[in-house]
């Protein structure tokens, strides 16, 4: 066979609406025969402080309107409903710039394509990581990055650097960027299966995804954008294949393949996966139709005795934004600055909540939740302790050595969660829901020590904390993933750091909340929601 160059994902066109940020720091120069881009390293900075600030406040305008097409479809369950309201509140609320739309203000990561006449001078991720630095620390936005000291000693950086930055080269004078701030709930459903030609028939994929789905579940915040990559020359290129596609990066791929090993969308399969995911009933966290807002399959070359097939999302904090730099300057996506337009006139119809008030004595609340089955809606009133991943090694470390559970996990329900920075002005930073199934190890335990006897956080949780709220009389209540900004504009009226407060966005916490919403997950009596869903 002749030689013959492929582009291996050869994106046919790119629609995407820009704003221009400016025309300085970019200058066009002569390096004999050819014409140079000659790029300041300040408009590097600029491009990342802009879009870190733009997609932690604001969404695309077709994630919004997927949104406003869940309340309009007659199919949807009230519950599916009841997500999507909350989640175009949500950004409505966000967009006005001061309460980032989700507390886990992510990973900041940067893909460049870096063409061959551009020209910077200077480590480039240096720059980008400088401009990532200053949206962190003038906006309020969370630091979720851990640096490790030692193997098992970490501390926060206080920063939320390092970065993930990836530059690749290319032919031409400009330079694209597709910037993401991934969080961990959302990172956590990417998923790698390396398997093998026997995968590839109707009824062994179908099999496999329908299996697969269930892995899913709802800890990361859906509806989702899902993506779904089979093949890779390795599992590195199938897994980067993912996250891009789950940030419809590849949406302008060919629809068929070629003999060169192009990469194109599978649009026959990508109806089938979606219908998939409609029929799990799984639906918008509480059950329903709406577990993806739509799916993307990509299809790769890959070595004969190797499949790789990589699964992930894009959560309901869809922080995806595209930036270039050109001969006419420094350009960044365009999100949109009106989100109210896509709600509607009236909420969706509920029913009403129960009210539960949190100040009564611990025995008492769990009297009062032990008359309700489970999905039932709540509105909560009252204290809440929050705590997650280290000050739960912090309370397991003090009941190993001997020393009683604190009284303020056994007074009080415990809210996974972990704040943003607090505006000037208001009670709390962004404070949604953490995902629960983190905390999974240790409910037994604590239980068993009067501690964790109701907890709020969000997502599908193991057998083993069903069976311990079974056997303790405990209660997980799931708070609906996603809406940070709302719930603290409207649901959190007061914060104090109550216990280890050298551990910054981990601390336990004391907040009072009112009207906070939340539905009952998992009873005292061994039901559990998804556990029904499953079966």
């Amino acid at each position: 066979m002749d030689f013959r160059y492929q582009d291996p994902y050869p994106i046919q066109k790119d629609d995407t609406v820009y704003k221009k940020l400016t025309s300085d720091y970019v200058k066009v120069e002569k390096l004999g025969d050819r014409e140079i881009l000659t790029v300041d390293p300040k408009g590097l900075e600029l491009l990342a402080e802009e879009a870190m600030a733009d997609v932690s406040f604001m969404l695309r305008s077709s994630h919004l309107a997927s949104l406003k097409r869940i309340i309009d479809d007659p199919e949807a369950t009230d519950n599916d409903r009841f997500v999507a309201y909350n989640l175009l509140q949500n950004a409505a609320v966000a967009a006005e710039g001061a309460l980032p739309s989700c507390q886990d203000t992510g990973t900041a990561i940067v893909m460049g394509k870096k063409g061959e006449n551009v020209y910077t001078g200077v480590e480039d991720g240096e720059y980008l990581s400088k401009g990532i630095y200053n949206t962190y620390q003038k906006r309020n936005l969370r630091y979720s990055q851990v640096v490790p000291l030692t193997m098992f000693d970490e501390k926060n950086s206080g920063s939320n650097l390092p970065a993930q930055i990836d530059i690749y080269a290319k032919k031409g004078d400009y330079y694209e960027f597709l910037f993401l701030t991934k969080g961990g709930g959302s990172a956590n459903k990417t998923f790698l299966y390396q398997k093998t030609k026997s995968l590839l028939n109707e009824k062994s994929l179908e099999e496999f995804i329908k299996e697969k789905i269930s892995d899913l579940g709802t800890a990361a915040c859906p509806p989702y954008h899902l993506a779904l990559v089979i093949g890779g020359t390795s599992a590195e290129a199938n897994l980067a294949a993912v996250k891009k596609a789950s940030a419809k990066y590849y949406d302008h791929l060919p629809t068929e393949g070629n003999e060169a090993g192009q990469a194109f969308r599978d649009l026959e399969w990508e109806a089938k996966v979606q219908k998939i995911c409609q029929e799990s009933a799984i639906g918008a966290q509480f059950g329903g139709k709406y577990l993806t807002h739509d799916v993307r399959v990509i299809r790769l070359p890959r070595h004969a005795a190797s499949c790789p097939v990589g699964m992930g999302v894009s959560c309901s904090a869809d922080r995806n934004i595209k930036g270039k730099i050109t001969r006419e300057g420094i350009f960044l996506e365009q999100l949109e600055q009106d989100p109210k337009r896509f709600l509607p006139d009236t909420p969706p119809h509920l029913e009403e909540a129960i009210e539960v008030n949190l100040n009564k004595p611990m025995p008492e609340i769990l009297a009062e939740l032990s008359k309700y089955p489970i999905k039932t809606r709540l509105k909560l009133n009252g204290t809440l302790i929050v705590a997650r991943d280290i000050a739960h090694a912090k309370i397991k470390e003090l009941l190993d050595s001997g020393k009683p559970m604190p009284e303020y996990f056994k007074n009080h329900p415990i809210y996974y969660a972990g704040p943003a920075k607090t505006p000037e002005g208001m009670a709390s930073g962004s404070f949604g829901p953490t995902t629960a199934g983190r905390m999974d190890v240790y409910v037994d335990e604590f239980q068993s020590h009067g501690g964790s006897m109701i907890m709020l956080a969000k997502g599908n949780r193991s057998k083993d904390v069903t069976d311990a709220c079974k056997k303790y009389g405990g209660f997980y209540i799931g708070s609906i993933g996603g809406p940070a900004a709302i719930l603290a504009k409207d649901n959190i009226v007061a914060v104090d750091i109550v216990d280890f407060p050298e551990l910054g966005m981990e601390a336990v916490r004391k907040i009072e909340v009112k009207d906070f919403p939340a539905f009952i997950i998992t009873d005292d009596k061994g039901n559990d929601f998804f556990a029904d869903l499953a079966h």
